[in-house]
């Protein structure tokens, strides 16, 4: 009988100890989740006021060249589905996480990763080309503000692969073990948040630079 109500009480115990673990780890996912949503928060006042200088400077060429001089919509819109595929593809990494495929999961965040470098080097190359022939940031305060925005979310999609690069490894080290899995998640929002904003540059910065 005393053997009966320790097995009892030890089973009690032990299901006790697994709903506090289950808490833990819902209240840990719960406040990384919560703390990145804030910090996207601070991240989308860092971009509306660069998108309002942009607005307020945009046609302040200084007799200077302007959008529709410079811009070539051929590699912006090339750099753009470069971008816009990596969230698929990153949905995809999401998708294999959620299965428990290790491997798959690798496989399409390489890919995004690929995609996400396509992207930099595209808007690298448009940067070097527009310094080389003389429209620089410092020519008017219209090129200021264009680097600032664009160069803004290049530094930050430069962080994510990098970001995602580090994922990737803890991956590959310790599986899809539920702290990989926050930081696979935060990371995905983070990248999508970026591909929203480039729609808004790509609008507001390219295409109606071009028409004006």
């Amino acid at each position: 009988m005393a053997h009966a109500n320790a097995v009892s009480a030890a089973g009690i115990e032990s299901n006790e100890l697994k709903f506090y673990v289950a808490e833990e780890e819902g209240h840990a996912e719960g406040g990384t989740l919560l703390g990145f949503w804030l910090y996207l928060m601070s991240d989308c006042l860092i971009f509306a006021v660069l998108f309002a200088c942009y607005g307020v400077y945009g046609r302040s060429y200084a007799a200077g060249p302007s959008g529709a001089d410079l811009f070539e919509l051929e590699l912006v819109a090339i750099s753009t589905a470069l971008l816009l595929v990596s969230s698929i593809t990153y949905g995809m990494a999401m998708l294999a996480m959620e299965k428990g495929s290790k491997g798959m999961t690798l496989a399409w965040l390489a890919v995004t990763g690929v995609f996400g470098l396509g992207f930099l080097g595209a808007t690298a190359y448009e940067f070097h080309h527009l310094i080389e022939i003389g429209a620089g940031p410092q020519r008017s305060a219209f090129l200021s503000s264009f680097f600032a925005l664009v160069g803004t979310h290049a530094l930050h999609v430069a962080f994510g692969a990098l970001w995602l690069a580090v994922l990737m490894a803890q991956v590959v080290w310790k599986g899809l073990i539920p702290e990989n899995r926050r930081r696979l998640m935060c990371l995905s929002m983070f990248w999508h948040f970026l591909d929203v904003v480039w729609i808004g540059v790509f609008s507001f910065v390219y295409l109606m630079g071009s028409l004006a």
